[in-house]
């Protein structure tokens, strides 16, 4: 509030108004000579005034912004001169000083032979300092392992974050103790992607992880019931886009098996079904009436269930909503 920029001034036959002498309990105090509570601030100025009776409160004000002015995000990220800003994916939290591999000085001068032995001597106590207990190790390991799965599953970075989030308190309540480490974080990014409503199915996280599906969906009853995380079933609708755009269909078509999806689901046709699968039997349904037809086979290939399933979901669907589609 600019109103609460008051400080210390001089007023009134050179009498001092402390800050304590101003507030109250985060309460502007009124205006020593009109009792106004309205304060102006002048940036051009740097001057804080009373708005009733134009009072200087306050003058000399430091702007504490940048000096500089930026149009867009590349310019200010150029311009800015601070750190990227902490974050959890990181073990030390990106709060860290690094020692860069390349033997080269700040001016990019190549470091000299007579430096060398030091500067290799320095490199190894920062590495020591920074992981120096078995927690902190371990930590950066599956952090390090996150790191391999989110950029093989092209996951965003607020789910990058969360799925960190998630593992470091599974870590303090000593939950990974008895687990492997890459499973733990499998089961961690599986979370985390539920919880943004972009799921991953169990066979996309163990595909690209080292444990297997069973273990993820053991980890995952595991970690929720001791994080008290509560989950919501997924909805078909959630795979929808991400299966259209690797199928490479139209948004008429998305837009149609969400259409199918939502009918389904307000006749009770999703009880006990799997949610992938009746998105590709939706999709398979909707490509067909929009006349970019796809197989079932290339269908089942992205969504990862049997084209069987699909086949039963795609029966089930066009008989109950009365759709009249042949294959």
């Amino acid at each position: 509030m600019e109103d609460d920029i008051i400080t210390t001034t001089t007023i009134n036959n050179s009498k001092e108004f402390k800050p304590s002498d101003l507030f109250s309990d985060n309460e502007v105090k009124p205006c020593p000579d009109c009792n106004s509570t309205k304060r102006r601030y002048d940036s051009e100025r740097a001057e804080v005034t009373c708005a009733h009776c134009g009072l200087v409160l306050d003058e000399s004000i430091i702007d504490m912004g940048p000096e500089w002015r930026a149009f867009d995000h590349e310019q200010r990220d150029k311009r800015a001169r601070v750190g990227a800003p902490s974050t959890y994916a990181i073990s030390d939290k990106g709060l860290t000083t690094a020692i860069d591999w390349r033997n080269k000085d700040a001016s990019g001068r190549k470091i000299s032979e007579h430096n060398m032995a030091q500067l290799y001597r320095i490199r190894k106590l920062n590495k020591m300092i920074r992981i120096s207990r078995t927690g902190e190790r371990n930590l950066a390991l599956a952090l390090s392992e996150l790191n391999r799965i989110s950029s093989s599953l092209n996951l965003s970075k607020t789910i990058h974050e969360d799925a960190a989030i998630i593992y470091r308190a599974a870590a303090k309540k000593n939950l990974v103790r008895g687990r492997s480490i890459e499973g733990v974080v499998a089961t961690s990014a599986y979370i985390a992607c539920r919880r943004c409503n972009l799921p991953r199915t169990l066979d996309e996280i163990a595909e690209v992880s080292k444990v297997s599906r069973k273990q993820i969906a053991k980890n995952h009853r595991f970690l929720a019931r001791e994080l008290n995380i509560k989950l919501k079933p997924t909805s078909p609708n959630d795979y929808i886009p991400r299966f259209a755009s690797k199928l490479g269909l139209s948004g008429e078509v998305e837009s149609k098996a969400i259409e199918i999806i939502n009918n389904a689901m307000g006749n009770g046709l999703n009880s006990g079904k799997g949610p992938t699968g009746l998105a590709a039997a939706a999709l398979y349904i909707a490509s067909i009436l929009s006349g970019e037809r796809k197989t079932q086979k290339s269908i089942a290939d992205i969504s990862g269930v049997t084209e069987v399933t699909i086949r039963n979901r795609y029966k089930e669907l066009t008989e109950q909503l009365e759709m009249g589609v042949t294959l």
